[in-house]
Order: structure tokens, then sequence, then C-alpha cells
């Protein structure tokens, strides 16, 4: 819980706030102070737009603070410095470093989480799995500060579960875009994507169709059953998972055959998830007492590449 309110809460709400009031109603000594206080706002705004978890405040809020960035700079420019003090006195060169280094921070961070939005090379082609309203990506992307999946990678204690660490969690939106009724409420039919069909991303065969595992109240989290209920289809030589599907849900059984668009179940809140979402992976072959230990592999969404805070707009199947 203080990772999905509190966290956000400072970084993404708090923090900006305080930088464009900073940048408004600051009297830097120089034009250059000001410029690099201007460009210092600025690139935060933008790490924060493309890798925070805009779960808590609607995803539209960079945009309000785009906004913001730009009354501020209007502001700020305005107020009176002297025409030839484009460098302040040596009185103001330790002030000057430290918005330096934190330029040169925020830069070189920004170029890591752009890196990690685009897409990567060798990705497989899969049908959008959701049908109905406006879904956020909430983790995907090739860099940890965009995709927690990535953790299990390379750490040995992950091995199991190796398959989905280029995962992807899609969560749903409403029309003021929030994603439940409330900041953290603890039913599941809270979550506007709690019940959503899902479809077949792909045709191919059932391998595996798990139900039975009980809904979790947010966020307690099930770890005994870490996909929760899920899905594993077998198409060509690609395992596609979705996982942590309502209890009861499930429309396949395995060895059934599933066409693109065929129903599989509903998203649910089972499993390793601190609230309702689908997750859905593509790796290569598991092993029996292991299945989500295949390699794992890049996914697409025909054009979309799905990495944090890309937003799918799906009106009907």
């Amino acid at each position: 819980m203080l990772f999905v309110v509190w966290v956000p809460l400072v970084l993404q709400l708090a923090l900006p706030l305080g930088l464009l009031a900073w940048l408004t109603l600051g009297r830097p000594p120089s034009r250059l102070s000001w410029a690099l206080r201007a460009i210092l706002v600025a690139l935060y705004l933008a790490i924060i737009a493309i890798a925070g978890l805009w779960l808590v405040l609607p995803w539209y809020t960079p945009r309000l603070f785009a906004a913001g960035l730009l009354v501020a700079l209007v502001i700020s420019g305005r107020r009176r410095l002297n025409p030839r003090q484009v460098i302040a006195a040596s009185s103001g060169a330790s002030g000057r470093l430290a918005l330096t280094a934190g330029v040169v921070a925020c830069a070189v961070l920004l170029a890591v989480v752009v890196r990690g939005s685009i897409s990567a090379a060798d990705t497989v082609d899969l049908s959008f799995p959701l049908s109905r309203g406006t879904y956020l990506v909430v983790n995907g992307g090739s860099s940890e500060l965009l995709n927690a999946h990535l953790k299990t990678l390379s750490d040995q204690r992950f091995r199991a579960w190796r398959g989905q660490s280029y995962g992807v969690d899609i969560e749903k939106v409403g029309a003021l875009g929030f994603r439940a009724s409330g900041i953290l409420p603890h039913h599941p039919a809270s979550y506007a994507i709690f019940g959503d069909p899902i479809h077949a991303p792909c045709t191919g065969r059932v391998l595996m169709a798990v139900d039975g595992v009980p809904e979790m109240p947010p966020p307690e989290m099930d770890r005994r059953h870490m996909a929760g209920n899920h899905v594993i289809l077998v198409c060509d030589t690609v395992w596609v998972v979705l996982g942590h599907m309502r209890q009861g849900s499930l429309a396949v059984r395995a060895g059934d055959s599933a066409a693109v668009g065929d129903l599989l179940g509903q998203v649910g809140n089972t499993g390793n998830t601190g609230e309702p979402h689908l997750h859905i992976h593509a790796q290569r072959s598991g092993v029996f007492n292991a299945p989500l230990s295949g390699a794992p592999l890049w996914i697409r969404f025909g054009d979309i590449y799905p990495s944090r805070n890309t937003r799918i707009i799906r009106n009907s199947r």
C-alpha cells in the first residue's frame, strides 16, 4: 500500500507541485540559474510522465503539469533581472553547480526511461485481449523503471518465473481517468477492469487452464499461487500466458482449440496481485514442474508496443 499510494503522492504530486512553485515564485540570481531551474523541472516532469505509476492519480495528470510548467515559465520569465547579469557573482557558483548536477542526473534518467519505452526487436505480435474501454499499461517496457517484471530476468531466486520477465500488466480507467472508485478499495468489484472479458490473443491450443484460486481483497496477495487462475496458450512455438483471472470464469479447458477473439475468461484478482488487472506475457516452452520458466519474449499488440503508461482504447470486439 505504501508504494501504490504514498510514493506516487509524494513523487508524482507533492514534488512536482513544489518544483513548479519553486520555478514560479523563486528569484534566481541570474538568467543562467533561471534556465537551469526551468530545464530541471521540465526534465523531472517528463520522467514521471513516462515512468510514473498513475494509479491513484489519473493518467492525464502529467498534461496538467505540462500546462503548469508553461504558466510557470511565463511568470518567472517576466521577473526583472539585470540584463547584464547573465551569470551571477561567485556567491552563486555552488547553487549553479548543484543545479547543473541535477540537470545532468535527470537527463540521464530520462534517456533511460525513453529507451525503455521504445519497441524491442523480435517481438511476438498478439491481438489485444480486452475489448471494451480505455486500458492503461502499468508495467511494460525494457527498463526496470518501467517494468517491475524485469527483476526476475537474472535473479536465480525467480528462475521458475523467468518467462514473465517481459510481461505486461494492464488496468482499465473510467471516464474520469481513475481505475477504481476510491484510492485503494478492498473489494475487487470496485475496480473498473474487474470482470472484463478476456479474449484469446492468438490462435492455438490451450495447454493449461487453472481455475479455483479465490479472489483476494486488495491489497492482499496470494504468493502460493503466483499466476492465480490462468490460461496458457500454445500458438505455433510460443507460449502465451494470461494470469490473475476471475475465479470460476474460465471458458476453456486444457486441450481445447482457441482462435483469436475466443472467450477465455474474465479479469479477476487472484494470485500474486495487489489489485485487479490482466497480466499477459509470451515465452518459450517451460517444463512440467515450472511451466513459466521458459525464455521470455517481447510482445506487441499490432502497431502498439505496450510500455508503461501506454493507453489502448477499445470500443468493441
